[in-house]
């Protein structure tokens, strides 16, 4: 091989400038047409094309100025011509990615042949060879075609430069900065290839930048990746940027942002590269809450890919840790995490050795921890359910055993809290995961059965049991009980316990492991009177009876929540209600007593329809006065009730079955965001089930879902977006409803968005091609039993064409005429169309042209073509004649109507007048005030006022002063009452909540918080 040299270097063969024209010409274009082939073949012709460079290198000319280098000028012009027949051809043909690849091996092998040439002790930069003026030459020519018009050239020029820089060697720094600033000014290319091209040129670079170097200013190169994988539209761009940015603590917060990524491919290489235990070593660098956020997303991800990926890092950490659960499970906060449980689980599925590893010896359950508490609750559960009933017999302890390491631990939490201790938390859920465990044992041991029983029952009996352990004690009773009859009498003898001796059990000493926890004396049942239990003129002795009563109420709403039996054949739970629950609702002091009163009472009302009958005007009363908070329970409880019982006989006591939709309207239109996402989701619930089918209701829950004003309410809008395309597509019914309401909402829409200056709410367009799209027959849902309506957008592009030609507006007849594109029209054959409805479409289409014709060349091809769809659709119309078909009209009343609203139309040039008016308004908006945000308008009109939802039957006597003023037409109907007879055979235990209440309405007349039923 020729060594690359200097001029000084004795040469073996000298060549003439002859050989630069007869041969040279012949050598080059053979090389490149062997590369682009294959690139098994690049490493020859690099050599091959090395000892032509070189031997061209030889051929100078001595003139009075110097030496000219004839020869290598002719090799790089050469060169450079083959290079520019590469640059035209677009992304993704593989011979030019070829001939790049071998461009940038022949670079970096001549900075190789240089490198391995110099001789030692001198500088690269002090040395000047024909490889490294070669380098520089293409390179310039390389960076003056990154400002090409065409996209294809910017876009390989792009490519060659980033392939070249890891064999450029070092570099003049003015060329330096011509290269980074090229770079910089690719990454704003609106082609995306382009960009990223220039963010992996960028990487390169990066890593030997110096940031203090840089000028006041002047943005760093990693801050230009950032600013890439966060804000370009591209996903290959974002992908391109996460592959070359490194994890620091300024990069790992908006790495860790891209697990939420649109782009599934990002999503997973996030998991798979960015986070995986060859990229970050050591989970711990990250805080507990950025692994909680990562592994939710991850795991939580709708693309399985990206699960899988998430799972495999998860496995990663397991490794890391040499396969201890207990030390994976200290990477989260287990006590308070949401996701620890999942991610076990997941460690479970893809790593099912470590089940085998795990054993729970005495040493274990002597010396519990949160962690060990959790991983023994969540190996049962996953045991449980995978049927591994062998490794579940070799793991579980016995119930006593159980039993006693459950009481040891209350007795651990109960000498924290007395002392005050910080583990008091641990504490608690350590005793949870053990209470949860215990449900999934078999209570065949009797003995072990009545041990769990008693502690269960002992330790709901405690006045400073935590909250959170209430609803887990239920349950380990709830398993044990001798059905839910026996479990609501252990629960009222709980409760009638602690109302008589509520100041005894704060000072109860914790249980022994050794004597037993309930004697015979606590299963007396005893009744409780009030005026003995408290002092009502001691302020300290109500607080503490109302601590009490609260608890009560907790635990009172825990088993509500566990029985389905009906109260009236449980008359042990009677007494309750009017000591406790009904003082409870009465209450005006105390808003958490009376808060936590409603919603046990409407628990009650779940399983007792009589008593939910004569509750309900109660419940709808708090939807005016309650707190946001308590709103939203009871807006819970009320369309719960709605979706249990039967309508009508849950509102006969208090409105009209008809006024039903005007309270349903009234709950939609409340101001507080968690209410109205609570009450969305409960009106969904009735239409998909067929409870309510008012098109008022659908087209407020329409309004409400491009409404600006729920846009930050996601809760809201990811609820009708899945209730919306659902409720059309699941039967040809709904979609008629649709239809119905769809130009009057689209109308309201199109003035909304007038109104408001909201960025936030779609465009008109968007909001109306959704709109087409739910009423799409070709996607309802086929059921056996039900048909498919195939007309409803031949019927939707009738009031389409009828809506373009009486409207006024130009923007809603422009985003009208658009959808006509988008109709599914049925087929010719199909017997449920008449031919009428087609002739209309084309009657009405000749009458936009003659009386509202459009102005602009858009909307005027939109109606030729849909014109041209239905002529190609149907051939009979082709022969149409308008004349004859309004003299169809005599036998027709259809036709007759249609060429009725089509005479009514005058003659206007729509869009003209709608430039005036525009211009107009942009002169007069100056002057005049700021519009009204649409939104509330939108809701005002489909809202009833609160006042109209109560009757006056059931209302307090100072409100039914206040509104026998109002208009009568919007007064609700009262229901009558009933008669005599009637009243004489309902049972006096059904109506005991109504008339305890009625006593309560006496008693505050005057109060402006009366309730009212």
């Amino acid at each position: 091989m020729v060594a690359v040299s200097s001029g000084k270097q004795n040469r073996s063969r000298a060549l003439t400038p002859s050989f630069l024209t007869d041969s040279l010409p012949t050598l080059l274009p053979p090389i490149f047409e062997q590369v682009q082939h294959t690139t098994a073949n690049h490493r020859k012709n690099i050599v091959s094309l090395h000892k032509i460079q070189n031997q061209c290198s030889t051929i100078t000319e001595n003139t009075p100025k110097g030496i000219k280098l004839l020869g290598e000028r002719a090799f790089n012009n050469g060169f450079i011509e083959m290079v520019n027949r590469v640059l035209p051809v677009k992304k993704g043909v593989s011979v030019a990615d070829r001939v790049v690849k071998f461009i940038a091996g022949y670079v970096a092998y001549g900075t190789e042949q240089d490198a391995a040439n110099r001789p030692e002790g001198e500088d690269e930069e002090d040395v000047e060879t024909f490889s490294s003026r070669f380098v520089t030459k293409l390179l310039k020519h390389l960076l003056a075609g990154m400002e090409a018009k065409d996209k294809n050239v910017r876009f390989r020029v792009t490519l060659l430069t980033v392939s070249m820089i890891n064999g450029l060697g070092e570099m003049d720094d003015d060329l330096y900065v011509v290269l980074r600033e090229s770079l910089l000014d690719r990454s704003r290319d609106k082609e995306a290839a382009v960009r990223v091209q220039a963010a992996l040129g960028l990487a390169k670079l990066q890593s030997g930048e110096d940031e203090d170097e840089l000028e006041e200013g002047q943005e760093s190169l990693g801050e230009v990746l950032l600013d890439l994988l966060r804000f370009d539209p591209a996903a290959e761009v974002r992908r391109a940027a996460l592959y070359n940015l490194p994890r620091t603590p300024t990069t790992l917060p908006h790495i860790l942002a891209r697990t939420r990524d649109v782009d599934p491919i990002l999503r997973r290489t996030v998991y798979a590269g960015s986070l995986s235990a060859s990229a970050l070593p050591d989970a711990r660098v990250l805080s507990i809450a950025q692994r909680e956020e990562i592994v939710r997303n991850g795991l939580g991800d709708r693309e399985g890919n990206v699960r899988k990926a998430a799972a495999g890092m998860l496995g990663g950490w397991v490794d890391l840790v040499e396969g201890e659960l207990i030390e994976f499970l200290s990477r989260f906060d287990v006590v308070s995490s949401q996701v620890a449980e999942e991610a076990l689980i997941s460690v479970f599925v893809t790593r099912p050795d470590l089940l085998d590893t795990i054993e729970f010896d005495e040493t274990f359950w002597n010396s519990l921890t949160p962690e060990k508490a959790f991983l023994a609750r969540v190996f049962v559960d996953h045991c449980i359910s995978n049927k591994d009933e062998a490794r579940l017999e070799e793991v579980l302890p016995v119930v006593i055993a159980l039993a006693f390491c459950i009481q040891d631990e209350y007795n651990k939490l109960v000498g924290s809290t007395d002392d005050g201790n910080e583990d008091v938390t641990d504490r608690t859920f350590i005793v949870g995961e053990l209470l949860k465990l215990a449900v999934n044992l078999d209570y065949a041991d009797e003995i072990g059965r009545r041990k769990m029983f008693q502690l269960a029952r002992e330790m709901i009996s405690q006045a400073n049991l935590p909250e959170s352990l209430i609803p887990k004690c239920l349950d380990v009773l709830s398993k044990i009980a001798n059905g839910e009859r026996d479990l609501i009498r252990v629960v009222v003898d709980v409760v009638t316990e602690l109302r008589e001796g509520g100041e005894a059990d704060d000072d109860e000493p914790p249980m022994d492991s050794q004597m037993s926890s309930v004697s015979d004396q606590s299963m007396i049942r005893r009744r409780s009177v009030a005026t003995q239990r408290i002092n009502s003129q001691d302020p300290e002795e109500r607080m503490k009876a109302a601590l009490i009563d609260l608890r009560c109420l907790l635990i009172c709403i825990s088993l509500l929540e566990r029985v389905n039996t009906n109260l009236q054949d449980n008359s042990v739970f009677h007494g309750l209600l009017p000591d406790l629950i009904i003082p409870a609702v009465r209450n005006k002091e105390e808003p958490a007593l009376r808060d936590q009163g409603l919603i046990c009472l409407g628990l009650c009302c779940m399983i007792d329809a009589k008593m939910a009958a004569n509750s309900f005007g109660l419940f709808i009363q708090q939807l005016t006065t309650a707190d946001d908070e308590l709103k939203g329970r009871v807006c819970q409880v009320v369309f719960d009730l709605l979706m249990v019982h039967d309508i009508n006989d849950l509102v006969s006591k208090t409105m009209a079955p008809d006024k039903v939709v005007e309270l349903v309207r009234h709950v939609l239109s409340q101001d507080s965001p968690e209410v109205q996402a609570v009450a969305c989701e409960g009106v969904a619930k009735l239409m998909l089930a067929g409870m309510i089918s008012d098109e008022t209701v659908l087209q407020s829950l329409v309004l409400l879902y491009f409404s600006p004003e729920t846009a930050d309410n996601q809760s809201l809008r990811q609820c009708l977006t899945y209730f919306l395309p659902v409720y059309c597509y699941s039967s040809a019914g709904n979609q008629r409803r649709m239809l119905s309401i769809f130009s009057d909402t689209f109308s309201l829409l199109s003035q909304l968005s007038e109104e408001t200056e909201d960025e936030e709410m779609p465009p008109l367009a968007q909001m109306g091609l959704m709109m087409v799209d739910w009423l799409d027959p070709q996607k309802t849902v086929e059921r056996e039993g039900a048909t498919i309506d195939t007309t409803v957008h031949l019927d939707l592009a009738e009031a389409m064409l009828k809506s373009i030609l009486s409207e006024t507006s130009k923007e809603v007849r422009k985003a009208s005429v658009t959808f006509l594109s988008k109709l599914n029209l049925p087929e010719a054959d199909d017997s449920t169309v008449d031919s009428w409805r087609l002739r209309s479409l084309l009657a009405l289409v000749n009458a936009i042209r003659a009386k509202r014709p459009f102005g602009d060349a858009s909307s005027k091809n939109s109606l030729v073509r849909f014109e041209g769809t239905v002529l190609k659709k149907y051939p009979e119309l082709e022969i149409f004649n308008e004349d004859s078909f309004r003299a169809e009209g005599s036998e027709n009343v259809k036709v007759e109507e249609l060429f009725g609203f089509i005479d009514d139309v005058e003659e206007k040039d729509i869009d003209a007048q709608s430039e005036i008016g525009s211009r107009r308004g942009k002169r007069a908006g100056s002057t005049a005030s700021a519009p009204r945000r649409g939104g509330s308008k939108a809701r005002d009109s489909v809202t009833p006022a609160p006042s109209d939802i109560v009757s006056d039957e059931e209302t307090p006597k100072k409100s039914r002063s206040t509104s026998n003023a109002r208009s009568k037409k919007s007064k609700m109907q009262p229901v009558d009452e009933e008669s005599e007879d009637e009243e004489e055979e309902v049972e006096e235990e059904d109506t005991e909540v109504e008339s305890l209440l009625d006593e309560a309405e006496e008693e505050d007349d005057d109060d402006e918080d009366e309730l009212a039923l």
